[in-house]
């Protein structure tokens, strides 16, 4: 991305408030840009990593990867970034054209129609918790094989079965613990793991 000195002033600060952080460099980096959109520094402890996500999402990202998101929220925060590096395709759930459905919400059934086209997509769910519940099912039985799943979708039912059940699924994933989250984080964890893999893939391509 590119970044204004008044954004690289507002992620120092978060660098001198934080101190240190007992994880590797590459998910702190994703962790401060989450605090960086959301001025909140619980996100410090609230989010979870899979084991080699971050690998395997720069791998996904640099081969270019569908990218299936639950709302135009994610959608139009994602593709600029994206369209300045490894141009993924991105398509929307609650933009997909299909008859409704009475047992789907719109996201949800948007998100089924795009898993059976894409089944082993990147999945970014940042705001519908039918479209995740829904997501779940179909990698519960093996409908599908997702690349990787963020899931940062507020929890204020108090249901963390369904993010519990992701964690158990072995699929690559990144999820928010706890009641807090939104489509701004999705945002913000995908454009910085875009910029990761940008960064290390690029100069892979062109040694100097």
């Amino acid at each position: 991305m590119n970044w204004h000195i008044t954004d690289a002033q507002s992620l120092a600060l978060i660098d001198r408030e934080v101190d240190t952080y007992p994880y590797p460099p590459a998910q702190y980096e994703i962790i401060r840009r989450v605090i960086y959109a959301t001025a909140d520094f619980e996100f410090l402890d609230l989010v979870e990593f899979s084991d080699r996500v971050l690998t395997i999402a720069a791998a996904a990202l640099a081969s270019r990867t569908t990218i299936l998101v639950d709302v135009p929220m994610v959608q139009v925060g994602i593709v600029p970034n994206l369209q300045k590096t490894f141009a993924n395709p991105v398509y929307c759930g609650t933009q997909t054209i299909t008859r409704p459905q009475k047992e789907y919400t719109e996201a949800a059934w948007g998100m089924v129609n795009l898993a059976t086209r894409y089944p082993d997509g990147i999945f970014v769910i940042g705001h519908s918790q039918t479209a995740l519940n829904a997501l779940i099912k179909l990698v519960d039985s093996k409908h599908i094989q997702p690349t990787l799943i963020v899931a940062t979708t507020p929890n204020f039912l108090g249901n963390q079965d369904i993010k519990d059940c992701l964690k158990q699924s072995k699929i690559p994933n990144i999820i928010i613990r706890g009641r807090k989250g939104n489509a701004v984080v999705a945002v913000a964890i995908i454009n910085a793991l875009v910029d990761l893999a940008w960064q290390a893939y690029e100069q892979k391509a062109y040694p100097s």
